[in-house]
């Protein structure tokens, strides 16, 4: 994209691109995701009227913050168990918690902004399915309860390593 004048390029009026992302769960290692989806932030609305308030209405205020679940849809590889490890640990009032970082990476392989969720922990996994007549990869999707999501901008840093 061009200034006003159509001669320049400015690296910020660029969009970052959705493609280009990594995730990494601690104590997990990098997860390769085709998807990452249900990164939210929601305040609960406390609503509130005290007797002296002129007209009839209800002032409202922020409540309590919450995220929504985050699901990664992932191909499955041979190779691939330290996240079936953390699966498989998953029992009544018993969890291996985790921090989880999502970061969106632009073209240097910098940190764009990355979401960071703590105390997170598989909540749902589903198998997509086989077909005989099909000649897709085969998908795995895993949804990770949180109880925190913290969003942040990134400073230029470091490039991140990618790879596979």
């Amino acid at each position: 994209m061009t200034d006003k004048n159509g001669t320049t390029q400015s690296i910020q009026t660029w969009p970052v691109p959705e493609f280009y992302f990594s995730v990494d769960i601690s104590n997990v290692g990098k997860i390769f995701c085709k998807e990452v989806s249900g990164l939210d932030v929601e305040f609960d609305v406390i609503e509130y009227r005290p007797g002296d308030m002129p007209g009839f209405t209800r002032g409202k205020m922020p409540g309590l913050r919450k995220g929504g679940d985050v699901t990664l849809k992932k191909a499955i590889l041979k190779d691939d168990k330290a996240l079936w490890d953390w699966i498989n640990q998953v029992k009544m009032n018993i969890i291996r918690r985790e921090s989880v970082t999502i970061a969106l990476i632009d073209e240097s392989g910098i940190p764009v902004h990355s979401w960071k969720l703590t105390n997170a922990w598989p909540k749902k996994y589903t198998m997509e399915g086989f077909k005989a007549d099909g000649s897709g990869v085969s998908m795995e999707n895993i949804v990770l309860a949180h109880e925190l999501s913290l969003i942040h901008i990134s400073e230029p840093t470091r490039p991140i390593s990618i790879s596979y």
